[in-house]
């Protein structure tokens, strides 16, 4: 019986080229989520956004936050304007591609201060030669112990 992961790595072999390709794409992916993370926090709006396609969309954590790129960045120049961004530190990452190596898709595990623990999940896409996020979702993983209470809470919430 053939090892699993002798079939994975024939399998990028046939996709990929090498495995080096693999990890460079990898590797390349890693550093646009990256180089996201710290213009956010450094209110570099102009970086941030470059690393977005301009069919991209941010989901954020309120039910009413789907933002177009546009509009998203209409929502987030007022604070990068004042030099206030948001910090969201990579504590792990997951990467997956598409068979054909232009799509890549990822889920992350970040810290923020005032959040602590969060989930990012997204879309990048290979346009030009280079890596652009189309989709980015961020969210809060919700412990199951304490699911119903949170869905409770939700449900009893009162827009403002």
């Amino acid at each position: 019986m053939l090892n699993k992961y002798f079939i994975y790595a024939f399998f990028c072999l046939l996709m990929c080229g090498s495995t080096g390709t693999l990890a460079t794409e990898d590797k390349a992916v890693s550093t646009v989520l990256d180089s996201y993370h710290r213009a956010a926090a450094q209110a570099d709006g102009k970086t941030y956004f470059s690393l977005m396609a301009e069919e991209s969309v941010f989901i954020g954590t309120d039910a009413t936050e789907r933002w177009s790129k546009p509009a998203f960045q209409a929502f987030a120049e007022p604070y990068f304007s004042k030099g206030r961004g948001w910090e969201y530190v990579p504590q792990e990452r997951h990467i997956s591609f598409s068979p054909d190596g232009k799509v890549a898709w990822f889920d992350e595990l970040l810290n923020n201060e005032k959040y602590g623990l969060c989930r990012g999940s997204g879309v990048l896409v290979k346009e030009g030669g280079e890596w652009k996020i189309t989709q980015y979702n961020l969210h809060f993983p919700v412990p199951n112990a304490i699911a119903k209470d949170v869905v409770r809470m939700i449900r009893e919430h009162k827009p403002e």
